[in-house]
């Protein structure tokens, strides 16, 4: 038996202050799309439930892990949000919920992707560095982030529906 454990991929170090907080947890996945497509960025998993799971030390410290079932570091990386809001038409605050804060997270985040191949040898290591690089000036305590545009659902839906009808 080794006195060092490994710890399991599904389990990502985390802040002890992230253990408790009631953020949004993003999951994003970089390097699943194949084809022509205008995002490089999915959003895997948008939630405020987490899994928190604390182990000891050497020196019987705690650490926090959280533990994402399927978490792969060749194509997934985490984020922590607050609660975000968007104006509406009348110009009242509310709140936007998991897909959306996802969706412009990961519109932010789309110029920071590693380029990689999507597959890899057994033998091959995970890389060192994350799937999505932090932008350059991420000590930041505001963000404006322009709306990714909406995808054309509703104009498929309309048609759809005056094809039903005719």
């Amino acid at each position: 038996m080794s006195i060092f454990k490994s710890v399991p991929s599904n389990l990502i170090p985390i802040h002890p202050s992230n253990a408790t907080s009631k953020d949004w947890l993003v999951l994003l996945e970089a390097g699943t799309i194949v084809g022509p497509s205008p995002r490089r960025l999915r959003v895997a998993r948008a939630t405020r439930d987490r899994k928190v799971v604390i182990k000891r030390n050497m020196l019987l410290q705690p650490e926090y892990y959280l533990e994402v079932d399927g978490f792969d570091p060749r194509i997934h990386t985490v984020f922590f949000c607050p609660q975000l809001y968007k104006y509406d038409t009348d110009q009242k605050l509310v709140p936007l919920y998991d897909e959306e804060i996802g969706q412009l997270i990961a519109h932010a985040l789309e110029s920071g992707i590693k380029d990689r191949r999507p597959w890899y040898r057994p033998q091959e290591n995970p890389p060192a560095e994350p799937v999505v690089a932090a932008p350059p000036d991420s000590d930041y305590e505001t963000l404006v982030v322009e709306m990714p545009p909406k995808r054309a659902i509703s104009s498929r839906v309309s048609s759809s529906a005056g094809a039903a009808a005719g």
